[in-house]
């Protein structure tokens, strides 16, 4: 199985990214973390994007906040999917982020999640890689079903409830 690369801008992006750990954890999907920034260490960035497929990866997450530019210099220098994850911070309390993550030119694809949407940054890279790994698909599609199902008991729920109260 390919593995999945989550790059942060900074070590204070690891709260947010946490829960994309918890998550590739939880599906037993094979990833690599490193604090890489497109501004202070951009030669590091590049060189990594460059040689990340020769190196085991299949999906990029870039986690970055205010500039956040950390994705699109790691989309510039491959072609694997490049997951940005804006992280909230900053005057602008991650709108910043999100915008300098999402706007990115024509032929430099960057898929972008919600401001602090780490679980899903992951939950979006392992469905690329169950493309290819029907495992992670199967696990993917009980996940589904089990949620679900936890919206018909609470509905149940509610109904119970409310036919109690008449």
């Amino acid at each position: 199985m390919k593995k999945i690369a989550v790059i942060m801008g900074s070590a204070s992006d690891l709260p947010v990214v946490q829960k994309a750990f918890d998550v590739l954890n939880e599906y037993g999907v094979p990833f690599e973390a490193q604090v890489c920034s497109a501004h202070r260490t951009p030669a590091e960035a590049a060189e990594f994007a460059r040689s990340a497929r020769d190196n085991g990866f299949g999906v990029l997450i870039a986690a970055a906040g205010m500039a956040a530019h950390l994705a699109g210099a790691l989309a510039a220098n491959c072609t694997l999917p490049v997951i940005g994850l804006p992280v909230r911070g900053g005057i602008l309390d991650g709108l910043d982020a999100l915008l300098a993550t999402v706007q990115m030119p024509s032929g430099i694809p960057v898929a972008t999640v919600a401001v602090n949407g780490a679980a899903n940054a992951a939950l979006l890279a392992i469905q690329i890689l169950a493309l290819e790994e029907p495992a992670l698909a199967e696990k993917l599609d009980q996940a589904r079903q089990t949620a679900a199902a936890e919206v018909h008991l609470r509905n149940e729920e509610l109904q119970k409830s409310l036919a109690a109260g008449k």
